[in-house]
């Protein structure tokens, strides 16, 4: 299946739930999905035997002041050996989007990764939890652009 066929039944069966971002010649498309229908497509991206896109290779999350943070799901399908591209858009103020990882698990531990570190709540992640600060940690995020790292005072030492 081309990049081409691909974009294709994707907007067929989804239409404006999905914008394409795609920069010709990246080998790899890029999708924005709307937040309602995220799950559904990542489903769909899954479980279709054309598609089969498996294997999560990479989760992250940018900032991008003043008002929006970006999720972006790299995918990969070993069956067809192709990849894709999906970004989430959250409002900087209340970042909030659907969870996949009840899609893809590998994809469990790079959203905690973004909660801790950027502030974007995962809904319906099953483990929603600090995983590399400290408990300790105000709700102040390292990874956004105008995170100052005087705002950290750690407990004293015993």
């Amino acid at each position: 299946m081309t990049k081409e066929d691909l974009l294709a039944r994707l907007k067929a069966k989804f239409g404006d739930s999905i914008e394409v971002l795609d920069i010709p010649p990246d080998p790899e498309p890029i999708l924005e999905l709307s937040l309602r229908q995220a799950r559904n497509i990542a489903f769909f991206l899954k479980n279709d035997p054309d598609l089969q896109f498996n294997v999560p290779l990479c989760v992250s999350g940018v900032d991008y002041p003043p008002d929006k943070i970006e999720v972006v799901y790299h995918l990969f399908s070993q069956v067809h050996h192709h990849y894709i591209a999906l970004k989430l858009y959250a409002a900087r103020t209340n970042p909030v989007v659907p969870s996949l990882t009840p899609v893809w698990p590998g994809a469990n531990w790079h959203e905690r990764e973004i909660f801790d570190l950027l502030g974007v709540r995962f809904e319906n992640h099953p483990d929603l939890r600090r995983i590399l600060l400290p408990d300790d940690w105000p709700l102040v995020w390292p990874l956004r652009k105008d995170f100052a790292y005087e705002t950290y005072f750690p407990m004293p030492a015993k």
